[in-house]
C-alpha cells in the first residue's frame, strides 16, 4: 500500500509544487492538504496520515505549534519544510527529524520519502518518533525570540491568545490556567517552566512556584503577615506571593 501523505503550507504555489513532485512517486498517496496551522491539525487528526510535510513558517500557528498541539496518538511522521532556519535545521539533525529546504529538490524529497517508508516498515512507534520531534521543537523554540501569542485548543477550535493580553498563568498539576486581562480563562497542557522560558522576563514575573503574572497587570500589593503579599491584578484576580518571591517582588516593584 502507498504511504498516505498530508501537505501543510500556507502558500498555494508551494503546496502545488510539492504535490506535483510527490505525484511522481508510485509509493505515495496524497490524502489531504492544509493552507494554515489550524486546518493542518484538523486534517491530520481526521485523516490519520502516515507522513505530514509541514511548513515551518506559517502565520498564526507555525509548523512547530502545529506539531506541539497534536497529541502523540495522532502525530504522524513529520518532515518539516523551511526556507532555511539555522537553529531549526541544527535541532532537526540532532534529533533525527527530517526536513526539506525550499525550493524542494526532487532527489532530496525522494530521500525523505524513502526514510519515512523505512521507518514505517520498521514499525517505529509513534511515541518514539514523537519524542524526537518534540525535543527538536523545544530546542528550536528555545532559540527563537520571546513568544507573542499562545495557541489554546478548545473543543472545536483553536484560539490564539496574545501574550500581551495575559494577566496570569497558574499551574495545577500538568495543566496551566491562562487568565486574560478580560478575565477569560484558558487551559493548556504544558510545564510552567517551559512556557516561562518563552516569555519575556521583563514582562512576566514569578509570584510562587505555580504562578506567573504580567507586571503591567499588577494594580496593587497588599502586605500580609510574615512579610508576604497578595497581588491584585487589573482583572481583579488576587494571587498570593510566596515568601521567597515577596523579597524579589519588593526589590523589583517597590523601589523607586
Amino acid at each position: 500500500m502507498a504511504m498516505r501523505v498530508v501537505i501543510a503550507d500556507d502558500e498555494r504555489p508551494a503546496r502545488a509544487f510539492l504535490s506535483s513532485l510527490l505525484e511522481r512517486f508510485d509509493d505515495v498517496q496524497i490524502v489531504g492538504e492544509a493552507s494554515d496551522g489550524r486546518e493542518a491539525i484538523e486534517v491530520i487528526e481526521t485523516l490519520g496520515p502516515d507522513l505530514a510535510f509541514v511548513d515551518l513558517q506559517m502565520p498564526e500557528l507555525s509548523g512547530l505549534e502545529v506539531v506541539r498541539l497534536i497529541d502523540d496518538e495522532h502525530l504522524p511522521l513529520i518532515v518539516f519544510v523551511t526556507a532555511y532556519d539555522e537553529y531549526a535545521v541544527r535541532a532537526f539533525e540532532l534529533n533525527a527529524v527530517d526536513y526539506l529546504l525550499k525550493p524542494v529538490a526532487e532527489k532530496r524529497l525522494r530521500e525523505a520519502v524513502d526514510r519515512a517508508l523505512q521507518r514505517l516498515r520498521q514499525d517505529e512507534t509513534r511515541e518514539t518518533h514523537a519524542e524526537g520531534v518534540r525535543k527538536a521543537v523545544s530546542q528550536v523554540e528555545d532559540e527563537q525570540d520571546y513568544a507573542e501569542r499562545i495557541p489554546v485548543r478548545g473543543r472545536e477550535e483553536i484560539l490564539i491568545v496574545p501574550v500581551a493580553r495575559i494577566a496570569s498563568i497558574e499551574a495545577e498539576g500538568e495543566l496551566l490556567h491562562i487568565t486574560t486581562d478580560e478575565g477569560r480563562r484558558h487551559t493548556i497542557t504544558r510545564a510552567l517552566k517551559d512556557l516561562e522560558a518563552r516569555l519575556d522576563p521583563k514582562q512576566f514575573i514569578r509570584l510562587s512556584r505555580g504562578a506567573l503574572v504580567n507586571v503591567e497587570r499588577i494594580e496593587k500589593l497588599s502586605p500580609m503577615p510574615g512579610g508576604t503579599f497578595v497581588v491584585t491584578l487589573s482583572n481583579q484576580q488576587k494571587i498570593p506571593v510566596s515568601r521567597t518571591r515577596s523579597k524579589s517582588l519588593r526589590e523589583q516593584l517597590l523601589k523607586l
